[in-house]
């Protein structure tokens, strides 16, 4: 299954054009994203919307503005202008994710708020197989806060060493 999420920045603004046979909209934009590691480069990538997205990205979207972008990667051959073709990858957009952004979060209604829980007899019963609570740090001690290691899970072997032919 070919699904990924990415953080990306905008960094042209989008352009919405047209088909030629039935007009369905598509628009194209080029993001930023920032390596795993801190000395890892960033990279860019060319992102495409169809139809009702399209328009949506054309709308809503600006330089510089943060976004999770939800779809599917795939890979162009291209043209070099020495003759030589070049493989770049795109990500067909399905879903946007907008981050930060207050005008987004104003035209998003809030969720309905669950009903509140009616008064059981007996208390719950702990489940068999849950994990043991941990307990809160004693008064005047900050908790520490959790460690999230970006790394991939496989170090690299080498500088120059990537299994992948593109």
């Amino acid at each position: 299954m070919n699904h990924c999420l990415l953080e990306a920045e905008v960094l042209e603004a989008p352009q919405l054009r047209y088909t030629q046979d039935n007009q369905t909209p598509l628009a194209e934009l080029t993001v930023r994203i920032d390596g795993l590691r801190p000395d890892d480069p960033s990279g860019q990538l060319k992102v495409v919307g169809w139809g009702s997205l399209a328009q949506d990205i054309q709308n809503r979207l600006q330089v510089g503005q943060r976004l999770v972008l939800e779809g599917r990667l795939r890979m162009n051959t291209v043209p070099r202008p020495d003759g030589v073709k070049e493989k770049r990858a795109e990500l067909i957009l399905s879903r946007l994710h907008p981050l930060g952004d207050a005008s987004a979060a104003a035209a998003t209604p809030a969720p309905a708020q669950p009903p509140p829980a009616t008064p059981r007899s007996a208390p719950p019963q702990p489940r068999a197989n849950a994990a043991p609570a941990v307990p809160p740090p004693p008064p005047g001690i900050a908790a520490p806060a959790p460690i999230w290691d970006p790394s991939p899970l496989v170090p690299r072997e080498g500088p120059d060493d990537d299994d992948i032919p593109f």
